[in-house]
Parts: C-alpha cells; structure tokens; sequence
C-alpha cells in the first residue's frame, strides 16, 4: 500500500527527506566548523553559515525547477549545454576571469561570488553519455561508432580539468563514464584496454606533480612527514580519535580550532566524526546509502532508456563523490579536494547537486506516471 500511494503522489519522499536531512546536517556542521575560523577571518561567526544558508536556498529553487521540468527536454539541448560548459572550462583558465586558490584556478568569479565549472562538467558529461548510450544503443559493441565517440568526449572535459589542475574531479568523471558503458553493455575488451592505455598517463600525471607524489606518501605514511604533507590526514585521525563512538558533542570539536585544515569543506566528515562520533558518522553513510539505493530504484524503472541512463550517472556521480571524500577523511584514500555533497561548505557542489537530484526526482515522478 505504502508503495501505491507513493506511485500515486509521484514524488520519491524518502529520496526527499534523505537530501533534506543531509543539507540541514551540512547547514549545521558548516557552521559548527567554521565559526571560529570566520570569527578571524572575517568578524563574523556567521559567515560562512549565511552563505551556505544562501546556497542551500538557490540549489532548492534550481532542485524544484529541474524536477518540474520533462527530463526529455535535457536531451533536446545536451550539446548546446556541452558547448557552453567547455567553454567555461576554457574561460577558466584565463587570470582576467578566474581566481587562483592553493595553486588551482578553478573558479570563474563574478561580483563577490565564484563558481566552478568543473562541478558543472560533471552533469554535462552524464547528460552526453546518456545521451550517446540510447542513441548508439545497437553499435555499442563497435569501438568506432559505439565506444570511440564517448572516449573522444571525455577527452575533451577530461583534459581542461586535469590541467586546473583538479585531478580528484578529472577521476571522477573518468570513473563515471566508464561505469556508465559498463553498466549499458559495452564490451568489456574496450573498457579494460582503455583503462590499462590510461594508466601511464595517470602515473605519469601523479610522478610529474610534486604535491600529488607528496599526497601519495601522506596517504601511504602520514607519519613520515606529520608537520607537513601528512599534516591533514593526521589531524583527521584525531578527529574521529577524540570522537570515539557518541562524539564529543555538537560543537565541541577542538580539531576545527585551527588544527584541522579544511575543516568545513572537504574534511567536515571528520569534525563529524569528532562531534557525533561513529554513531554520527554511521548515519551519514547510512543517508548516502539510501540515496545511491533510490537512485538506482528510479533508474531501474524508468519509462525510457535516456532516464535509466541519466539517473544511474548522476546517482553515480554524487555517491562516488561522497564515498571518495568520507574515504580520503577517513585514510582509506590520497587526498583528492573533493567536497562532501550536500553538506560541504561550497556553492558550486550545491548548486549542481541539487540541480542533479531534481532530475533524478522528475525521471522518478515520470516513472510512477506510467
């Protein structure tokens, strides 16, 4: 019966209450790590928890747009959507429209707000492939007109991205579009060559990067160099350490006190683990698994092939993302600069996130109207 009456509403509630509960947790853990950070900074201890408040707000207008809006529609404009996000991603690269942060440009900046485009090639390159796999759906098995089309267009996101340089989102979406024509049928000869021509370049992009050799040693030994590279992962260690399993408290972190770099973007996990403890920190893998889990429910019944396609990568994109960041906080992975969804400070993520979810929504509205 529950089921029924969910078909009959059209909306994919736990999905909705999932994402709701993870932003109002980001909302929350933004500011616990943060405040003391922006009381130096900017004067105020509210700073950052305005502005993720601000995102929060903008990425749920974009969310309730896409999930009113047909999904199809999306396939009508994916290539006039390619060509406007690789232009961004080119524009980025110039000093006269960007900033550089910590070595990288990756941020486009208008006013006295920035945005990332490669958070946006993200949902473009999903949209392509899913876009590619219903319409090359019977060449899937010809590596010239089934496989080498996508590879070619990876290509294209793929390089600007690694030479932001943003290696940790450069993997992603190579993770994703190969996941993608796993799960679609393409031959696996293709993908297990394509990995194996790839895996040169990977090493040799890591060998000739000092900080990303230096990231591999930190997350091999952090100890060998604890007052430098492995400073971070350290730090993280203590974190979830002093947590242990209830958490000291919410708020009671003494890890975001300035020993805890990142604190509030890409290593808020382990403030949460620090405050919330194992039992915080079992609930946000618990919500990221519910998502991922009815993600692929409405990819698994939508009513067309584009849906089922767009639905597996954007769930596949924001789950990867999560479990790579709660794995590079937790010394499972090298440090990759990837924000945890949802909950991260960061206006980028949360725009696009919200943006994805709202089509995964729709795609799931579509189906139960069947």
């Amino acid at each position: 019966m529950k089921e029924t009456r969910q078909k009959h509403s059209g909306c994919d509630s736990i999905l909705c209450v999932t994402v709701a509960i993870l932003v109002l947790i980001g909302i929350v853990m933004v500011f616990s790590s943060s405040a003391a950070y922006t009381v130096k900074e900017h004067n105020d201890s509210y700073y950052f928890l305005k502005r993720q408040v601000l995102w929060c707000l903008l990425g749920t207008g974009l969310l309730l747009i896409t999930k009113s809006l047909d999904y199809h529609k999306l396939h009508q404009y994916t290539y006039p959507i390619m060509i406007f996000t690789f232009l961004l991603l080119i524009i980025v690269m110039f000093p006269e429209f960007s900033k550089k942060v910590g070595g990288a440009r990756r941020w486009l900046t208008f006013g006295g707000f920035s945005f990332q485009p490669s958070e946006l090639a993200k949902f473009t390159l999903v949209l392509f492939i899913a876009k590619s796999l219903v319409k090359r759906a019977d060449k899937l098995r010809n590596f010239a007109y089934g496989y080498l089309p996508n590879l070619i267009v990876l290509g294209f996101f793929f390089i600007p991205i690694l030479f932001q340089p943003d290696f940790g989102t450069a993997m992603v979406i190579f993770a994703v579009t190969f996941t993608m024509l796993f799960i679609a049928g393409l031959r696996k000869k293709f993908l297990v060559l394509s990995i194996l021509a790839i895996v040169p370049f990977i090493a040799s992009a890591i060998l000739t990067a000092e900080y990303r050799t230096r990231r591999i040693i930190a997350f091999l030994n952090p100890w060998e160099d604890p007052s430098g590279i492995g400073f971070q992962v350290i730090q993280s260690f203590y974190a979830f350490g002093r947590g242990g399993f209830w958490g000291t408290g919410l708020g009671e972190s003494s890890q975001k006190l300035f020993r805890l770099p990142e604190a509030h973007t890409d290593f808020i996990f382990s403030v949460i683990g620090e405050e919330l403890g194992f039992v915080g920190t079992t609930g946000i893998v618990l919500l990221f698994s519910i998502f991922i889990w009815r993600g692929f429910l409405t990819a698994y019944r939508a009513k067309d092939p584009f849906g089922t396609h767009l639905a597996t990568g954007l769930t596949l994109l924001i789950g990867l993302q999560a479990f790579i960041n709660l794995g590079v906080a937790s010394g499972l992975l090298p440090t990759k600069g990837l924000t945890l969804p949802f909950i991260s400070m960061g206006g980028s993520s949360m725009l696009v996130t919200m943006l994805s979810v709202g089509v995964i929504l729709n795609i799931s509205e579509q189906a139960a109207k069947r």
